[in-house]
Order: C-alpha cells, then sequence, then structure tokens
C-alpha cells in the first residue's frame, strides 16, 4: 500500500488501445517499439534529462528513440483544450490522422497517470534525425534539395489523390468560407496590430484579400466541381518534413478543426512553397510547384497560387504572435516577417485587366505579346475575333475593304467584337487569369464598359494607349501587309480615319512606340502594372 502521504511522480502507461489500431512496425528496425504494447509503464520523462521543445499548444520531450507531445490546457478561439478528455481526444485524433502521411512515425496514444489515475495523454511518436529535416537540408542549401522535392511532389500527389472528399468538406473551399476564415484569422490577429504587426500592411492585407475573393467566385466554384478540394495536411512546413532513405515521413497535420484541414490541394502545396520563400528557396519552391503540377495534372493559375501562400503566411504571422505572448524567442520578428511575405503574395495575386489600344501601327499588339511572354497573362485580340465571325453585316463588303466603318470595320461587326472581347475576358478574369485585350479601344463608351468589368470581376484596370509617328506608323502597316506578318486588315488610308473620331483617352497610360524600344515599352508598362 502506498504512503497516503506522499503522492508518487506521474508515469506513462503505454499506448491507450482505445483510440489507435496497433501501428505498423518500421521498416527499418522490426520489433523496435514492441515495448509500447506492455501496460506496466514507465517515468514521465524528466525534463532535465530531455530535449524540451515548446508551441503555443503543445510540449513534446525528445527522449532516445521517442518523442512524448503533450498538449497545454489553453484556449484560443481555434481550440479549446482546458479539459483533460478534449486533449485525450487531440491526441488519438493526430494519431489518426498523421498515420496517413507517416504511419511507422506516430506509435500511438499513451496515458499519463498518477497513483494509477490519468490525468493527461501523450502522443508517442518515433523520433526522426533533426538532420534530415527538410528545413535543415534548405538551410545547409544542400544540393540534393531538388530531388527530395520531387520525391515530395509524388507522396503529396499521391497523398491527395486517396484524400476524402465529400460535398461538406468542399464546402470548406467556397468564396464564403474562405472570407469567413480570412475574417476569423483578421479577428485572432486584430490585438497584435500596432504593437507586432504593422498597421498599414495590415489595413492593405486586408482590403487586398477580401478584394480577391469577391472576384474568384468562377475559379472557386471550377475547383470544387474538379475535386480538388479535400482532407488534406493542412499545415506543410519544411519542419516537420522528413527526408530519410527509404522516403518522406510528413509529419504535424492539422488534427484540431477539420475545417482548417478541408481545403484545395493547391492551398498544401502553397503553404510549402510558402515556407520554403521563407527559407530563402524561392527558386526550390517554384521547382516544387512545378513538379507538384505536372505530377497531378493539374497547373494552378497563379493568382489562386499567390492568394493561398498569402493565407498561410498570415495564418504563421498569427501563430507567432501568439507565441510571442507566451514568450517565444524571435516570435515577434518572425511575425512581422510573415506578414510582410503574405502581403507581398497578396499583391502578386492581384487579377488585372490591361486595355493595350491605340491606332494601328502604334506598336499595341507588340507590347500586348511583350507584355504576355514576360507574365504568362492571357491576350486577347479584337483582330483575331474580327477575323472569326462568322457573318457580316448586309450590305458590308468584303473583308480586305479599305474604307473605314465599311466590311469589318462596319459598326455592327465593331459591337460584336467588343461584345465578344468583354465576354472573353469577364469568363478569364473570374477563373482568376489576367488579360491583356488588344484593340483600338477608340470609342469611349467600349473603355467604360471595360471599366464595369473590371469592377464586377474585381480586378485592377490598368490602360495603355500606345501612339507612333504617322510616318512610322504608315511604315508598319505596309511592311506587314505585304509580308502578310499579320492578321490586321487595318491600311494607312483606315488609320487616318480612325484618328479623326478616336475619343479622347486621358485615364490611360500613353507610350511612344517611335521613342521606346518594345522591350522598354514592356518594362515601363510592368512598372506600371505592378505600382
Amino acid at each position: 500500500m502506498s504512503d497516503p502521504g506522499r503522492r508518487s511522480l506521474p508515469r506513462v502507461v503505454g499506448i491507450d488501445p482505445r483510440g489507435v489500431n496497433r501501428p505498423p512496425e518500421p521498416s527499418d528496425a522490426p520489433g523496435k517499439h514492441k515495448d509500447w504494447e506492455r501496460r506496466g509503464g514507465r517515468p514521465l520523462p524528466n525534463p532535465a534529462q530531455a530535449d524540451v521543445v515548446e508551441t503555443h499548444v503543445s510540449i513534446l520531450f525528445f527522449v532516445g528513440e521517442h518523442v512524448y507531445k503533450l498538449r497545454k490546457p489553453v484556449q484560443f478561439d481555434f481550440l479549446d483544450f482546458r479539459q483533460r478528455t478534449a486533449r485525450q481526444a487531440d491526441c488519438q485524433r493526430e494519431v489518426e490522422l498523421n498515420r496517413r502521411l507517416a504511419p511507422d512515425v506516430y506509435l500511438g496514444v499513451a496515458d499519463l497517470t498518477m497513483d494509477g489515475e490519468p490525468i493527461d495523454h501523450l502522443v508517442v511518436m518515433r523520433r526522426m534525425p533533426d538532420a534530415r529535416r527538410l528545413a535543415a537540408l534548405a538551410r545547409r542549401g544542400d544540393e540534393d534539395l531538388g530531388p527530395w522535392l520531387h520525391r515530395l511532389a509524388e507522396a503529396l500527389v499521391s497523398f491527395h489523390r486517396q484524400a476524402q472528399r465529400t460535398s461538406a468538406i468542399s464546402a470548406n473551399a467556397t468564396a464564403q468560407a474562405i472570407r469567413a476564415a480570412w475574417e476569423d484569422n483578421f479577428g485572432e490577429a486584430q490585438p497584435f496590430v500596432g504593437t507586432i504587426l504593422d498597421e498599414v500592411d495590415e489595413a492593405e492585407i486586408r482590403r487586398l484579400a477580401s478584394r480577391w475573393v469577391e472576384g474568384r467566385k468562377p475559379l472557386l466554384d471550377a475547383r470544387i466541381a474538379s475535386g480538388s478540394v479535400c482532407d488534406g495536411h493542412g499545415d506543410l512546413q519544411a519542419e516537420d518534413i522528413f527526408c530519410l532513405d527509404d522516403g518522406v515521413r510528413i509529419l504535424d497535420c492539422l488534427e484540431f478543426s477539420d475545417r482548417l484541414r478541408y481545403s484545395d490541394v493547391c492551398a498544401d502545396v502553397a503553404f510549402l512553397v510558402m515556407d520554403l520563400e521563407r527559407l530563402g528557396h524561392g527558386e526550390a519552391a517554384s521547382r516544387f510547384l512545378h513538379d507538384y503540377e505536372e505530377l497531378a495534372a493539374d497547373p494552378f493559375p497563379d493568382t489562386l497560387v499567390h492568394h493561398y501562400c498569402a493565407s498561410r503566411a498570415y495564418v504563421r504571422a498569427k501563430v507567432a504572435c501568439l507565441g510571442s505572448v507566451q514568450g517565444a524567442l524571435d516570435a515577434q520578428f518572425e511575425a512581422k516577417r510573415l506578414q510582410a511575405l503574405a502581403l507581398d503574395h497578396l499583391r502578386k495575386a492581384r487579377v488585372r485587366i490591361l486595355l493595350v489600344g491605340g491606332l494601328p501601327g502604334s506598336g499595341k499588339s507588340t507590347l500586348a505579346a511583350g507584355l504576355a511572354a514576360v507574365t504568362g497573362w492571357k491576350v486577347i485580340r479584337s483582330d483575331e475575333i474580327r477575323n472569326g465571325l462568322d457573318e457580316s453585316p448586309a450590305g458590308a463588303r468584303s473583308a480586305g475593304a479599305s474604307g473605314y466603318l465599311e466590311g469589318r470595320y462596319h459598326p455592327s461587326v465593331t459591337t460584336a467584337v467588343y461584345q465578344e472581347l468583354l465576354r472573353r475576358a469577364e469568363e478569364a478574369l473570374g477563373l482568376g487569369d489576367s488579360v491583356v485585350l488588344d484593340a483600338s479601344w477608340v470609342d469611349a463608351a467600349w473603355r467604360a464598359a471595360a471599366r464595369s468589368l473590371a469592377g464586377r470581376t474585381a480586378s485592377d484596370l490598368i490602360e495603355f494607349c500606345c501612339d507612333a509617328s504617322a510616318e512610322d506608323a504608315a511604315e508598319r502597316i505596309v511592311r506587314r501587309r505585304l509580308d502578310d506578318a499579320d492578321i490586321s486588315e487595318a491600311t494607312p488610308e483606315v488609320r487616318l480615319a480612325m484618328s479623326h473620331s478616336m475619343d479622347l483617352w486621358p485615364s490611360a497610360e500613353k507610350l511612344d512606340s517611335s521613342e521606346l524600344a518594345p522591350e522598354e515599352m514592356v518594362r515601363q508598362a510592368l512598372d506600371l502594372a505592378y505600382r
């Protein structure tokens, strides 16, 4: 019988068989963890004899070949661990979910008892070698980082293909749900704005995040319809990925909130892309993204990637702020870095509609093609639409007629061309693709229609009016007609007629192709588009 005036030390009592199945044996060490099947128990690791790592929700004890993860009895807006039963349930959920990607690492849940009574619970894991963390390889600048990232992409593609998909899971990736997730994070970060987080940057983050979601419902609906939303990982950080000789192990998924784990596969991928950038490996991040897209046959719109990179960076900034309250070293500095990274990605995520106009021979098509070559933005040309029309208006001349307002320049044709131009643009913008609209934009009414489109799709409108001397423009028109080098049917006579009817365009940035080389025009246009 124990001394009633003396309590024994807490003991770890095996793996709790009620919450998890028996784990598979690691291939490199058969029978290595069978001692966890015993119920005799062992003393809680002495912190003085263990390596201890503390997060804002857990304390991890690294002892020998094992890691013991103890929840803190804390409460945040996104979790409540104040009750022992809640901590126990979360431990069991962590093991269950993480065995999807690391079945031989998560050994089970152990009871922490005192005098035979459970007082808490621990997740028991096989200890991974710190030197084989992906983050450690990245910090060393390991030359083998690329091959490891390719293997990681393969593992994630396989995981995502097998991950659960339901209508309830998909509901977490709608525009409404994503907007609500941003608002939740803004609310949780608000106490730190002005002390840790920059107020001006925070205001821009909130504006850009809301604007992106506002105009991207068609894209988000299309991603759901394509089966791109699943029960994923939710917290893919380089610190929790291990590159072992027999493959990668991906640990520590988000287990405490299904809602935060249910997302587009792009969100999982973007988390690691962002984290690799944070570690100074932007090129490796781009290669990993490309590998995943190629293996999955799922090319992501750039704006979607940047938006999810931003949301993941902002979440980590919020977590760093919470860690700073608990005294985590460098947490404030890290929060500021991550806030800046979130803002950078939100700026890149802006969807743009560029009007590139001007009279024939002004260099507008050259500028449009140059912008597309540098950015990958989609070019929609009025000349291509005009030539693709099946019918001409009654009484119009045949193609190639030189008269302005005749043939393919008849007002009814022009109306049909601009309507189709804007229809295609609206479809592309809704799907997150920036567009370059190559047309003369002579009529101010069509520019107003483009401005209205930008407002409806929450897109940034940038207007460029290209110009050239009459001599240069005439020479270009004649040369391209002789060489049959372009689909434009405009003649010098058409250009002259258009110059008399072109409405003033005060909102456009002027670019003179007689004074600027094509590459300089592109550079100036990009500077204006990204400002």
